[in-house]
């Protein structure tokens, strides 16, 4: 397995945001996660997205951060928003997503940045177990979704 860095609009990345935008509308029954994402936010030095590859070099899984700062939505100076962790159904339970979320943490971390979030939802209870065993602790909820009953926001210092 080849971890990656990627820009957020390679071919490799919107095929899997495809995939993880079907998973969430089957899950939600809606069209996906509506939350304004561009190239640009994943961007090194203010964010990075990365992309794991298997063998035969398929993407496999994926995951990314983006800087935040103060705002209306509840973000605090110094976040590091995590976005689009995912793993194909095929390849999950071999740590894939625990590799992902370490290494974006590691490059938050060196980045500068204080705190990585995320928000997930109450339909995705292996995200919440991946980010319970990895020192995330809920949190005031943030973001698009702040206001949702579905959503979950959780936080952990870097």
């Amino acid at each position: 397995m080849e971890i990656r860095p990627v820009p957020f609009d390679h071919p490799d990345a919107v095929k899997l945001n495809d995939e993880v935008q079907a998973e969430y509308a089957l899950r939600y029954g809606d069209d996906g996660d509506a939350t304004y994402l561009e190239p640009s936010h994943f961007a090194p030095p203010n964010g990075l997205y990365l992309i794991a590859y298997d063998e035969g070099d398929v993407p496999v899984a994926t995951g990314g951060w983006r800087s935040q700062e103060a705002n209306e939505e509840n973000y605090r100076d110094g976040d590091a928003e995590l976005k689009r962790m995912f793993v194909i159904e095929q390849m999950r339970g071999r740590g894939l997503a625990r590799r992902i979320l370490a290494a974006l943490e590691a490059d938050a971390r060196a980045a500068g940045r204080k705190r990585m979030v995320l928000e997930t939802g109450t339909k995705q209870p292996e995200a919440v177990a991946l980010y319970l065993s990895s020192g995330y602790e809920r949190c005031e909820n943030f973001g698009y979704y702040r206001f949702h009953e579905e959503s979950l926001c959780y936080a952990k210092a870097l």
